[in-house]
This record gives structure tokens, sequence and C-alpha cells, in this order.
């Protein structure tokens, strides 16, 4: 978790290392193709079939494909498997918690330590982050849907908006990734336990499960106190840019606002001088596609900058897809950006004084 801490070798300037950053590799360009062609897919089943959440959909795809249809296969199975069990057992809470908050908070809190816990100690600690994650999002959306009806309704399209493009996205990558011809033999593989063996005895695990908690929890506490829910991206920042040393958790937290300031000036520009020309699906697919492009490229890079290309993509997403019409409502743009810059000073801000963990080299 640590790969994307890395910084500009003393040699180099800030230019010369994001050129050397978006420099082709080998298999750039076919990962971005089939990045381009699932969203591309993506935004015209879900317009055609009036499915909800069409920006996390497409999102969804740049977030599960891989280098490697074996890697995007097994990335999505968990997702699926891990978004499944979230949502499921988020309708089970609702049942003890959707009008009480004063137990639906500690709940959140929980769940989130939890989730960050085993993020750390278990082996395959993404499937303990996204239960984490979603169990802990979704119950702040009782807020935004009081109605208990409406709310399960809600989450069970959230599942269907995540679920089939990750499908969608391994079937995309299976017809497009040719078989490798000359399989290489690998040497039989150690067994791995399932979880560090120092899970119970390392006190940096409950620190940093403890650490994130408090960031996300203090963010939603503010935001929901001053009745500004449009910024709670800021709960979503304090979840995403998280790792174990501050320099790590910094740079993340840099190339999320980054990529979410390129992402939304090019959702701004589009929605100022683009949007109120077009007229059809077509123009709509062509400048999604286009954007998507440069997202996927940034995203199939080192793991220095690829997540800003995560970002740019979910920003653009956000500001031209938030419904089935064209948008221009730039509000939540700007909310967005709020929420943004709140949890990384957030975050930093408990990184740096509690229980701060610097980088060894």
């Amino acid at each position: 978790m640590e790969a994307g801490a890395a910084t500009l070798a003393p040699e180099l300037t800030w230019f010369q290392w994001l050129r050397h950053e978006l420099e082709p590799t080998p298999g750039r360009g076919a990962m971005t193709l089939r990045i381009v062609i699932t969203v591309v897919l993506v935004v015209i089943i879900s317009e055609a079939l009036q499915v909800p959440e069409i920006l996390l959909s497409a999102y969804m795809v740049l977030f599960v494909t891989k280098e490697n249809k074996a890697i995007t296969t097994l990335m999505g199975v968990m997702c699926i498997l891990g978004t499944t069990f979230a949502i499921a057992v988020s309708i089970l809470i609702y049942c003890f918690t959707i009008d009480r908050p004063e137990v639906r908070v500690p709940v959140m809190a929980v769940v989130l330590f939890l989730g960050f816990y085993f993020c750390r100690v278990f082996k395959i600690g993404m499937v303990a982050f996204g239960i984490g994650f979603v169990l802990s999002a979704s119950q702040s959306l009782v807020e935004i849907v009081p109605d208990p009806e409406l709310l399960v309704r809600v989450m069970l399209w959230l599942w269907v908006a995540m679920c089939y493009p990750i499908a969608l996205t391994v079937v995309v990558n299976h017809l497009l990734v040719p078989k490798d011809a000359h399989p290489k033999p690998h040497p039989p593989m150690p067994r791995k336990r399932l979880f560090a063996a120092d899970a119970l005895t390392n006190p940096e695990y409950v620190q940093y499960g403890f650490k994130v908690m408090l960031a996300a929890m203090t963010c939603y506490v503010i935001y929901t106190a001053v009745d500004w829910n449009g910024i709670h991206t800021a709960f979503i920042t304090c979840c995403f840019i998280s790792l174990e040393s501050l320099r790590a958790t910094w740079h993340k937290g840099a190339l999320r606002l980054a990529g979410c300031c390129v992402g939304g000036l090019l959702g701004f520009l589009s929605i100022v001088f683009l949007i109120p020309h077009m007229q059809s699906i077509v123009s709509l697919v062509f400048l999604v596609a286009a954007v998507t492009a440069l997202a996927g490229w940034v995203a199939a890079g080192s793991e220095r900058i690829a997540y800003c290309g995560l970002q740019i993509g979910l920003a653009f997403y956000m500001c031209v897809l938030q419904t089935f019409e064209p948008d221009t409502d730039f509000v939540k743009i700007r909310d967005r950006l709020v929420g943004i810059i709140l949890g990384i000073v957030v975050t930093t801000f408990v990184f740096r004084y509690l229980w701060p963990v610097y980088d060894k080299r």
C-alpha cells in the first residue's frame, strides 16, 4: 500500500517526472482501449435501461480494470461478492438503526474501525476494506433517504449499478485480451497465512483502524452538523486516501485532489461549451470516451500516478453523468471539491498528530 508514496527523483523536475509517467509503456494502450470500450457500453446500457448512478457504474470500470484479465477477473469477483455481502448486511442493519441515530452513528464507527483493521491484517484486505466502507457509507444514506422502503430500493439499485459494470468489465477483458500462447510454468507457491502473524500483537493495526475511523467520522459529524450533505466526499476521501504512513497518505491525497481538479475542470468546460449543444446520446458517448481515454491512460500507468487517473474519471463522470438528461448544475462540482479538501485536511491532521508513522527509508 506504500507504493503510491514515491516522490520525484532529486534530478527530475516536476514536469519531467510527469512526462516520464505519461510515456507509453507495454500494454498501456491496450488497457486504455479496454477501459474506453467498457465505459461506453456502460453509458449506453444505463441510459437505455434507466439504471441510476451512471457515474458510479462508469467509475467501477476504471476501478476494476487491471493490466491483465486474470487480475481483472479476481478483482471483479471479489468486488461483486464483497458488494453483495455488504449491501445485504446494510439492509439488515437498517432494521435496527434507521430511526435510531444514537445507534446508527456508533455502528458506523465500529464498522469503519473493523474494516480498516482487517484491511491491514487480512491477506485479501481489499475485501475487508470494501465491506467496511460500503457498510459504513450506507448508514449515512439515512439522512438523505429517510423513508425505509425507498432506502431499500436505493440500496438494491446501488447493487445493480455497481455489479453489472464489474461483470461487463470481466467479459470485455476476456474477449479483448489475447491468450498467452506460451504460458510459463509457475513454481509451487508456499502456503500463506490468511491473517498476519502479528495480527493480535502489533498495536499499529489497531491504531491505523482507529485513525481512519476518527478522521471519517469527524468529517461525517461536520457535514451533518452544518446540514451540508453535498460535501459527503469528505467521508469518502478519508477512507480512500488513508495509508500506513503519513507520507503515503499525503501523496495519495494529493493525487486525489489533482485528479479531481483536472476531471472537474474538464466537466465544467463540457457543461459550459458542449452539453448545451448535444442532441443525442451519440455526442455524449463521444465526449465520455474522449475523457475516459485520458483517465484510463493515467490509470494504466505506474502506482505513482494511477490513482490520479481514477479521480479524473470520477470527477468528470460526476459532472456530466449526474442524471439521464443533460445537466448544468455546478453546485455539485463545488461541493465535491470542498468535501475532498476537507477530507484531506482532516486525515492529514489525524495521521500527523495521532500515532504518526513515518517512512523508514
